[in-house]
């Protein structure tokens, strides 16, 4: 029973005091952020910036590809939306926003 008593008590030297716990603490917080930063956040942003600089790039006769998945050439350009012809005499108006990517 006594080491049961010994057991619950604080270690010597007062170890337990919580500033030393708090420091030890701190790298490992800095290099998830940093870890985080790389691999998400980092890719993340490049991704957005290449997308955006791909929409202010269109012209008329480029092929795309809307965020829904229809595929369609660009006929005319307005400053934010787009007309698609998806099929022969079929045109649909539709956000700069929406486009998702160039078909190569």
């Amino acid at each position: 029973m006594l080491d049961l008593a010994f057991a619950m008590t604080s270690p010597p030297g007062g170890a337990d005091s919580g500033e030393g716990s708090l420091l030890s603490l701190l790298p490992p917080m800095i290099m998830m952020f940093v870890i985080f930063y790389f691999v998400l956040i980092r890719p993340q942003k490049k991704k957005q910036e290449e997308t955006r600089k791909m929409i202010s790039e269109l012209k008329e006769g480029d092929a795309v590809v809307t965020l829904s998945g229809i595929h369609g050439t660009v006929k005319k350009l307005k400053e934010d939306t787009v007309m698609l012809q998806i099929a022969d005499n079929v045109r649909i108006k539709i956000n700069r926003s929406s486009i998702g990517s160039n078909k190569v």
